[in-house]
């Protein structure tokens, strides 16, 4: 298989995942809409909002993915892959902005409305136990997807879904509370569990968020992974007739990581010898961080009264 097919392939794997997280996202927020207005029950439309949101995510996802497939070109030499970076950044201001709304809400109802009455039925019931099939589902498939092709916007899509399961399991617990109190008036206190579990579903989105969004500005500043200029100094000085190195620099650019290093040599090394293992370098890099693009500079080893930054006559 040559590489370009294999690219290619990679490409629509990461497209397919996230045009099926598309389509889930619209059949489930339609759905909790009408079953949250159906039964007036705040926690199913907090879910109906988030939901919603994961609808505007999975489409910013999918044009994300089709955008960072791009090659490289004059403007945008190190690749496209920064848009998915972007796209995991602007699933997190979005989820922030819903935590707000769900948490007014919920106040507003615990503390200060009057006369807001909630129909639990064998509905509500039903759309949050499909939500969680179904997000139990797509979760494991872009999880998949998104350590595979080391996708972050994937995985950003990937996380929101998995939580989804814990926070539709908490608006369960509150719709049960809630038919409780209606059917034992001594535990009426219970008819307030689906505002608290609202507000439940609020703080694991913002915790996820904050999560997600740390991970993200990480990115954006190309922070380097943890461990890897360790890993890539180790791989180098391990390479025979390497004298050295240091500048060990690294950036990630959505899926794709790149690596500089300045490696040391004999200054006596004939250049037909120095190239030969600036390559035996690169492959040493490459196996232990799979993938890499991988940029060597060759340098001559300094001398005694010389460090290896000051230049040689």
């Amino acid at each position: 298989m040559s590489t370009i097919s294999a690219t290619t392939i990679a490409e629509q794997e990461k497209r397919s995942a996230a045009a099926s997280s598309v389509i889930a996202a619209v059949g489930l927020t339609a759905f909790k809409i009408i079953v949250g207005l159906m039964t007036n029950s705040l926690g199913i439309l907090a879910e109906a909002a988030h939901s919603g949101l994961d609808l505007v995510a999975a489409l910013v996802t999918f044009f994300a993915v089709r955008i960072s497939g791009k090659p490289a070109d004059k403007a945008h030499t190190y690749g496209h892959g920064k848009i998915e970076n972007l796209s995991a950044l602007f699933e997190t201001l979005l989820l922030l902005a819903t935590c707000v709304w769900i948490i007014y809400e919920a106040i507003q109802r615990l503390f200060f409305a009057t006369g807001v009455e909630i129909k639990p039925s064998i509905w509500a019931f039903i759309v949050m136990g499909v939500s969680i099939f179904i997000d139990y589902n797509r979760s494991r498939m872009l999880s998949a997807a998104a350590k595979k092709h080391n996708s972050q916007a994937l995985e950003a899509d990937a996380l929101h879904f998995s939580t989804d399961i814990w926070s539709s399991s908490v608006v369960i617990l509150g719709l049960i509370g809630v038919t409780i109190a209606a059917k034992v008036p001594s535990l009426a206190f219970l008819h307030k569990a689906d505002s608290i579990a609202a507000m439940v579903v609020a703080l694991i989105v913002v915790y996820v968020s904050i999560q997600l969004g740390i991970r993200t500005i990480h990115g954006l500043l190309d922070t380097a992974p943890d461990g890897a200029q360790e890993k890539i100094e180790a791989a180098v000085k391990s390479v025979p007739g390497v004298m050295g190195v240091h500048k060990i620099r690294m950036r990630a650019s959505g899926p794709d990581h790149f690596a500089d290093v300045h490696v040391l040599f004999d200054r006596t090394m004939p250049l037909e010898d120095v190239h030969p293992l600036t390559e035996k370098v690169q492959a040493a890099i490459k196996a232990v961080l799979p993938g890499t693009d991988v940029t060597v500079h060759p340098e001559p080893a300094p001398q005694t009264s010389e460090s290896p930054t000051q230049p040689t006559e």
